[in-house]
């Protein structure tokens, strides 16, 4: 579907979109692009939309005033802009919305005379190079995990010995994490050089420590140069390491001290104000020890934004793209906090969502990723850096457990009410929340069971289980037990290259006999915890409408 330009005396604005759907590229990009329609629609504006999937609303007829079904190339983009710009006025081309891909046309279109609005392509891409956004961070004197970065194979086996294992390495400019990896040791960081990515001066990877055990913070703000409104503060349930897009998380953070939530807006309001950031923008944090450290800012929308603008029920895109056509925050009315001892009814109708809410809820929103495991043969099921979702759902509820126990259920995991609890655990996991997910499922009337290592730890806390054989240590084993129906629930963390190959096959029986499994200790915890609210009384839905 192409349309011709036809004069219009109102000012145009053309929104790049995201182009195919592919996982880490998906449809939470294609919100931002039509709201941006939409807000901009009611302001005056003559909305354009370039896109090319025919799988989303953005390219539906009557989201744009005119829909371009072109592919997202310098080519492509430049030709309809020429022609544009010869049937009115150009105010301008948003690239923030559409993820990765359009962000990557800013500097040519920028060269060509093409005016971007929002955040200046020089903004993004400080954000992006590694050099010039450390330097920006010691100037600001925030914290990040030691890192470098490497232009040739030898220099990255070189920066590796001084920073350490475990590490996290990447490609620069990727979507979705694509190619990103744990390396625990020197033969897995040679492999990995070897078979994942090509380094060289025009692709560089960037190495990081990885902080084990960290908790991992999302940020969600808006900028309009002066101002800065926090939308959210997400804390992600699945510790750092695993990608944002799949880790659940929830909003507000569910275990994390005031100070640190006030310091983290801090350290957000002095990230927008350096990067000059105008429109959107996302910053994630790793707390680890009490410590915060800054893991990367993004000047653009996140795959968050639609889960932030419905659990503050503030539309956020909307408002960010008004703020990049020129408006200011100061336009767009605010809600203080919510505060649940003011009697909050959360029956009452949904508030104007042209509003800026605070992120400090009395309720809980828990997103939850849908993982397409089951059609991939083979695949294992443990999560890291690489994204592998392929949707996700959100579970509402006055507290943590309830609304983590609602995106179960919306992602189509059936929380057991009893039976049998398999739990296998690495030894760094062996610690307070794994204890208390296990004393939990005692209380609900699980029997709990463990292989050598965990059953020994949960035995010398007084926690009662039976001893299970690994695959490898002969049977009956505990892919025998699963097999046969004998275990209820899986939760089973593991490290490793040797532990890992080991333990798989008892997640892929998990995994095809639709048994619930969890692959991180904070996920097991909460999932314990959702167990018992369940027990508690029948989950109830509220209607959107109010």
């Amino acid at each position: 579907v192409e349309c011709e330009a036809r004069p219009s005396d109102r000012k145009k604005v053309v929104i790049l979109g995201g182009g195919p759907n592919r996982i880490g590229q998906g449809i939470e990009f294609d919100y931002c692009c039509c709201h941006a329609c939409y807000a901009l629609t009611d302001a005056g504006y003559e909305t354009i939309m370039v896109n090319c999937n025919p799988e989303t609303v953005s390219t539906d007829y009557d989201t744009s005033d005119r829909l371009y079904f072109e592919p997202l190339t310098f080519e492509h983009v430049m030709e309809i802009l020429r022609v544009e710009q010869e049937n009115g006025t150009l105010h301008g081309v948003i690239v923030q919305f559409g993820g990765q891909t359009p962000l990557k046309l800013a500097n040519a279109l920028q060269d060509e005379g093409i005016p971007i609005l929002g955040t200046t392509p020089d903004a993004i891409d400080l954000a992006e190079d590694r050099e010039r956004f450390q330097e920006l961070v010691n100037n600001l004197g925030l914290k990040q995990p030691h890192n470098g970065i490497a232009s040739t194979d030898a220099q990255a086996l070189e920066i590796a010995e001084e920073i350490g294992f475990p590490l996290v390495i990447r490609p620069s400019y990727v979507l979705g994490g694509r190619a990103m990896e744990i390396v625990r040791d020197m033969d897995q960081l040679r492999r990995y050089i070897a078979e994942a990515v090509v380094v060289s001066g025009d692709s560089p990877v960037l190495l990081d420590s990885y902080l084990s055990g960290a908790v991992e913070l999302d940020v969600d703000a808006i900028c309009d140069g002066t101002d800065v409104h926090v939308a959210g503060i997400m804390q992600h349930i699945e510790e750092a390491g695993v990608h944002s897009g799949d880790s659940a998380c929830s909003l507000p953070p569910y275990s994390l001290s005031k100070d640190v939530i006030e310091e983290i807006k801090t350290q957000t309001y002095a990230l927008a104000k350096a990067l000059n950031v105008v429109g959107l923008m996302n910053i994630q944090f790793a707390i680890k020890d009490g410590v915060i450290f800054l893991i990367e800012v993004n000047p653009r929308a996140s795959r968050t934004v639609p889960f932030v603008a419905k659990a503050t029920d503030s539309a956020i895109a909307s408002i960010a793209a008004r703020v990049m056509a020129g408006e200011k925050l100061t336009a767009f009315p605010h809600r203080g906090p919510y505060k649940p001892d003011a009697g909050y009814d959360v029956n009452t109708p949904m508030a104007d969502p042209m509003t800026l809410a605070d992120p400090d809820m009395p309720w809980f929103s828990v997103k939850e990723a849908v993982l397409p495991f089951a059609r991939f043969p083979g695949v294992d099921t443990l999560l890291g850096p690489e994204m592998r979702s392929t949707g996700e759902v959100m579970g509402w509820d006055r507290d943590f457990p309830r609304a983590f126990l609602k995106a179960q259920m919306g992602a189509g995991m059936v929380l057991p009410s009893e039976g049998r609890a398999f739990i296998s655990i690495k030894d760094a996991d062996k610690g307070a929340p794994m204890l208390e997910a296990a004393t939990v499922l005692i209380e609900q009337g699980f029997t709990l069971m463990a292989t050598g290592g965990t059953h020994k730890w949960l035995d010398g806390h007084g926690v009662a289980c039976e001893l299970v054989n690994k695959v490898y240590e002969g049977r009956p084993h505990v892919v025998d037990l699963l097999k046969d129906g004998h275990v209820q629930l899986l939760m089973n963390t593991t490290e490793g290259a040797q532990a890992v190959e080991d333990s798989k096959e008892m997640r892929s029986v998990a995994l095809y006999d639709k048994i619930p499994y969890f692959t991180t200790a904070a996920a097991s915890n909460a999932a314990a915890l959702a167990i018992k609210a369940q027990a508690e009384g029948d989950v109830e839905v509220k209607s959107l409408q109010g």
